[in-house]
């Protein structure tokens, strides 16, 4: 089975053909690779340089997902009612709200307006419009119809953003709960106890051990506050920067997250609907599946569905079956397999994967409502006990007080 290859951005500079001097932004696993993809495109490389990848996002971090959405949403409406390209993005850039995302669009214009096409121009910015899009976008140019490509792929990124607002409204909540708990006990930890600390000094009796537990634990905070800060920062960055950059942390990572209680099969659900989506997507452009199939593989957002959705692909090339490919992987349940076979018998094998991801994707929006109502009484009674549990902590001693007196 193959495996995937880490990608990297190339800044690179060139003069095509005719002697135009050009530049642009490349993907490829090395410059070496980067180069031979360049000269197949008849470009003489000049000067090419591996882009610094900050950390913490890219040169594009102030264009979102939902502003690339907006984007491709307006062109296709532009150009379905028959406006030229080129005049559909200097309308869509004037309405658009980002502006970094407008001085982008105007770049894809003026690129498009030198005679470039827009799947080219789009390739130039591969952290904002990925191989698929950019895949869909030439076929669309290819076969005269990139409106209902837009469309298709407008669409596509809409349900997609849905998707990723539900499992981010199950996932943020709960985190927003625990900083909270930590954050109230950590004031506590180290103002409050402290003053009732100077009161127990002349108690003349011993302390509650879970007082003396308390005391213990304040003190400790106090003393190495910044060693226990800088640890979590460093223990942050550290499994930041490992998951973005070490695949086989990733892969452990990812493919725990599947296996935890109740947000397990939420993940798993997501990246099923995902996976349907992408693939019906790609099929309703007339893209091969088997070539399609990468584009789909990256767009499940986890490794195990990645691995399974290459290992599909390079089923069908050996001549299976797609039913039987999917069946394999044994990563898929039954519903998804049987819906996919019906749909390769009656032809209607677009119309069967979008069932499946609207199956899915209100699955997920069911079982994130579920979690919601279930886990805040969960959350706020974790949240009264321990709070409470330090309030009765420092009060002990006081109502011991009170019964020997």
């Amino acid at each position: 089975m193959a495996t995937k290859q880490n990608k990297f951005l190339f800044n690179w500079q060139g003069t095509a053909q005719e002697g135009e001097t050009i530049s642009g932004v490349i993907e490829a696993v090395s410059i070496a690779a980067a180069k031979a993809r360049l000269r197949s495109e008849k470009m003489i490389v000049l000067k090419i340089k591996k882009q610094s990848k900050s950390l913490f996002g890219n040169n594009n971090k102030s264009i979102k997902s939902k502003d690339v959405t907006i984007f491709t949403r307006q062109l296709a409406t532009m150009l379905s009612s028959g406006i030229p390209l080129v005049q559909a993005c200097s309308i869509v850039a004037k309405g658009h709200p980002n502006p970094r995302m407008v001085k982008l669009i105007e770049q894809i214009k003026a690129d498009v307006e030198e005679g470039h096409s827009l799947s080219e121009t789009l390739k130039k910015n591969p952290m904002l419009f990925n191989s698929l899009f950019c895949n869909l976008v030439r076929t669309g140019e290819q076969v005269g119809a990139l409106d209902r490509v837009l469309e298709r792929l407008a669409a596509y990124k809409e349900k997609t953003e849905t998707l990723k607002g539900k499992i981010k409204k199950a996932l943020v909540y709960p985190a927003a709960i625990v900083g909270v708990a930590l954050a109230v006990t950590s004031i506590i930890l180290v103002f409050v106890v402290p003053q009732f600390q100077e009161i127990f000094k002349g108690f003349g009796a011993d302390l509650p051990y879970l007082t003396t537990l308390v005391i213990a634990l304040s003190g400790l905070i106090q003393s190495y506050w910044w060693v226990i800060l800088f640890g979590l920062l460093i223990s942050g960055y550290g499994i930041l920067f490992c998951y973005r950059q070490k695949p086989g942390f990733r892969h452990f990572i990812e493919r725990c997250s599947l296996k935890l209680p109740i947000f397990g099969k939420l993940l798993t659900k997501a990246a099923i609907a995902r996976f349907s989506r992408t693939l019906a997507t790609v099929f309703s452009a007339g893209v091969p599946i088997v070539e399609g199939l990468e584009s789909v593989a990256y767009a499940t957002g986890n490794i195990v569905f990645e691995k399974a959705a290459l290992q599909i692909r390079n089923a069908l090339s050996h001549g299976k079956q797609l039913n039987r490919a999917i069946q394999q992987t044994q990563k898929f349940p039954e519903m998804v397999v049987q819906m996919v076979a019906i749909g390769e018998e009656s032809g209607e094998l677009e119309h069967m994967l979008n069932k499946v991801a609207d199956y899915y994707e209100e699955d997920v929006d069911n079982t994130v409502d579920t979690i919601s109502t279930l886990i805040e009484p969960l959350l706020m009674v974790i949240l009264g006990s321990l709070i409470g549990g330090l309030i009765i902590a420092m009060y002990l001693p006081i109502f011991k007080m009170g019964s020997i007196v």
